[in-house]
């Protein structure tokens, strides 16, 4: 294998997985935004604070926990979180929006997490090229990555 062969599989594992580290956090935040069951607005809203929130925690505590510095790590957590938290928050809340019934939809019923998979499968094909764009020019988790090292 080539050094560009590698280089290009290396970035595209670290998209891979910077791209589920995404969803775990914007999936955990959508889902307990949902189970709150407010209005769809406010639950729409909600769902996507709390997938920032979780987002940037994910990167944000492990960088404390490892020593480093409260204003570097949050730098880097919203350098390295935001444009993919921002893609998949889109696809995921255009899809769930455009999808009829699903914001009405309980935690008990299967339109419900049918239409939170299909969109959180959409966002995170969505979030991937993105995450693989900013890896491949040194930024994202690429940043994240340095700091870990």
């Amino acid at each position: 294998m080539s050094h560009a062969d590698h280089q290009a599989t290396s970035t595209s594992r670290l998209a891979l997985q910077a791209t589920i580290h995404c969803l775990t956090g914007c999936g955990i935040g959508e889902i307990v935004g949902l189970a709150v069951g407010l209005g769809n607005m406010a639950t729409l809203v909600l769902g996507i604070v709390l997938a920032y929130t979780f987002g940037y925690a994910l990167t944000l505590v492990p960088l404390l926990r490892a020593g480093m510095p409260f204003l570097r790590a949050s730098g880097i957590t919203f350098a390295a979180e935001t444009l993919s938290i921002t893609t998949m928050e889109i696809v995921d809340n255009v899809v769930v929006v455009a999808i009829p019934g699903a914001m009405d939809a309980g935690l008990g019923d299967f339109l419900f997490w049918g239409s939170l998979a299909v969109s959180l499968v959409l966002a995170f094909v969505a979030a991937f090229p993105v995450n693989r764009w900013l890896i491949g020019r040194g930024l994202g988790h690429a940043v994240v990555h340095g700091a870990h090292s």
